[in-house]
């Protein structure tokens, strides 16, 4: 156990710091001493490391803080989604800067400004931040109850979010390629893991769903930047998988009706 000024100089931040998130609920001493000063242990110094991490990447301390207090996620299971987040973020600024040494080069060869280029600089990183150009599949109540369930989707939830359909995706592609049937008890099996996860953006509204069928059977009009936000996940337009997964999807639907 270590008194804070003690804790604050093996941590490598500031005593001012470790007060701050006293105060905020988020890093609380271990114990105290007699004399009523802060003491701090091994497990102070695992919550501390994933605070500094999350707020690295940009997730407000009140998310930080409401997704350490879940309280059912062991230290190897917050790395792995810490590493999954900064993996995403990596990402985003890999595709940002790929766009700024494309404008780079043009300035080079041409002596001025490539207004094209520049304007893909500005789409890159308007994408990073919103899905405005999605807004046009959905209905205003439909996109009113998006925007109302965008309070409670995390940087957190994403990349978990993203890691099951990672798993999905990998388990659906292995049935296509043993030649699996859909309509079979694994394929239903798959189905309902697919629908699941469909159901966690639309909430099971109608509404949503609507939307969001428009908008995937549109991909030939998205933005050219769109596509930055399905680099994780390739397998998710194959057609194979597609053709394989609507067959399993009405097979469930069938079995749930007998």
């Amino acid at each position: 156990m270590y008194r804070v000024s003690e804790f604050a100089e093996k941590a490598g931040v500031t005593v001012r710091t470790l007060h701050h998130y006293d105060r905020l609920g988020l890093l609380k001493p271990s114990g105290r001493t007699g004399t009523g000063h802060r003491l701090y242990g091994e497990r102070g110094f695992a919550r501390l490391q994933q605070i500094v991490t999350l707020k690295f990447i940009g997730m407000p301390l009140r998310e930080i803080k409401d997704l350490l207090n879940q309280g059912d996620m062991d230290l190897a299971t917050t790395l792995r989604l810490q590493r999954q987040l900064l993996q995403e973020k990596r990402r985003q600024v890999e595709t940002a800067i790929q766009a700024i040494e494309q404008a780079e080069r043009s300035m080079q060869s041409s002596g001025q400004a490539d207004w094209a280029s520049l304007k893909k600089i500005i789409e890159v990183m308007e994408m990073q931040n919103n899905m405005e150009w999605s807004k046009k599949y959905y209905s205003d109540q439909a996109q009113a109850k998006i925007e109302e369930r965008a309070k409670i989707w995390t940087p957190a939830l994403q990349a978990k979010v993203t890691q099951d359909w990672k798993e999905l995706l990998r388990d659906v592609e292995a049935a296509v390629g043993r030649g699996d049937d859909p309509t079979e008890e694994h394929g239903r099996e798959l189905a309902e893991r697919w629908s699941k996860l469909v159901g966690g953006f639309t909430g099971g509204d109608p509404e949503i769903q609507q939307g969001l069928n428009r908008m995937y059977a549109d991909q030939s009009n998205w933005p050219s930047t769109a596509q930055n936000f399905f680099t994780d996940l390739p397998q998710l337009f194959n057609a194979e998988i597609q053709s394989f997964i609507q067959k399993a999807i009405a097979a469930l639907r069938q079995s749930r009706d007998r």
